[in-house]
């Protein structure tokens, strides 16, 4: 929806077709911009009994609960242990706040949606989580659903540690 000032000159929207990567293993990863509440250092995890594995725990960002979760653990990758690069992005998902454990960030890139494609159809369990392929230059980004990185039974779990 286009945004207007006060005499109706239409505003850019400083956030369209950005990007925040990060890296798991090797590949390259993008979350829309608008999902990204801040991104911080690995934190102290309080573990919580009963959640799916890549559920780590929660942990406690300024007095406010939140879960994390390892991004990593969700794609079935093997468990990396965290280092001075592993970052926590908090990201807003379905008005349920969530720290993704991430090997490290990169950075916010512009990605025109020209440079945005369908992803291929490949009856793969990982490709539910993949919305977009973006190419910047001669790279490739799996731009992320975050809608999709939890079921509504994960979620509603999450939502209850907050």
């Amino acid at each position: 929806m286009a945004k207007f000032d006060d005499e109706n000159v239409l505003l850019e929207d400083t956030q369209k077709d950005k990007y925040l990567t990060f890296l798991i293993d090797k590949e390259v990863f993008g979350l829309d911009i608008k999902n990204v509440t801040e991104i911080i250092g690995i934190q102290t995890i309080t573990e919580v009994p009963d959640t799916p594995d890549f559920i780590k725990g929660i942990i406690n960002l300024r007095g406010k609960i939140i879960p994390v979760m390892d991004v990593r653990l969700r794609f079935k990758k093997q468990f990396l242990e965290y280092n001075d690069r592993t970052c926590i992005i908090v990201i807003n998902m379905r008005e349920v706040t969530v720290g993704l454990i991430v090997d490290s960030v990169a950075e916010v890139v512009d990605i025109p949606e020209e440079n945005i494609e369908n992803p291929p159809k490949i009856k793969n369990h990982h490709n539910r989580y993949i919305r977009a392929i973006g190419k910047i230059e001669q790279e490739v980004t799996l731009l992320l659903d975050c809608e999709k990185l939890l079921e509504e039974e994960e979620i509603e779990i999450l939502s209850n540690f907050a």
